[in-house]
């Protein structure tokens, strides 16, 4: 088989946790192979999990985002990259456009439940014979 990965791994024998939904589900792996490019991951079982995912190596400190590149059983091989999107920001929010006009659009929203806000308030103080 032809060699792909763009750095050699180094063998290791490392505790992983790899985050997925939101980082409300964990899984822990051993990390077998290891680069600054990727790893394979072994887990006790074979694990159902999404193809972005977050891996927080504990003895290192160190959280890497990846992408599963393959599956076998109860191993998996992973690629790390800033361009794979974060397993914490969701589909819908990444097709909504970019940056700044989401943040135009959340000031807009920001802006219109202030002033909601406002005018309930001075409802209840008129209710309530308070003077403004």
């Amino acid at each position: 088989m032809a060699e792909r990965r763009s750095s050699s791994r180094q063998k290791s024998f490392l505790q992983g946790r790899i985050y997925f939904n939101n980082r409300r589900s964990s899984v822990d792996c051993l990390i077998r192979d290891y680069s600054d490019t990727g790893a394979r991951l072994r887990f006790s079982e074979a694990a159902n999990v999404p193809e972005a995912i977050e891996l927080y190596i504990p003895n290192k400190d160190e959280f890497h985002r990846a992408r599963i590149e393959w599956r076998s059983g109860n191993e998996m091989g992973v690629s790390f990259g800033d361009e794979i999107r974060a397993p914490s920001i969701t589909p819908e929010a990444a097709a909504q456009g970019d940056l700044p006009t989401r943040v135009q659009r959340l000031e807009a929203e920001v802006a219109a439940l202030r002033r909601i806000v406002n005018d309930l308030r001075a409802e209840n103080r008129k209710q309530h014979g308070e003077v403004a």
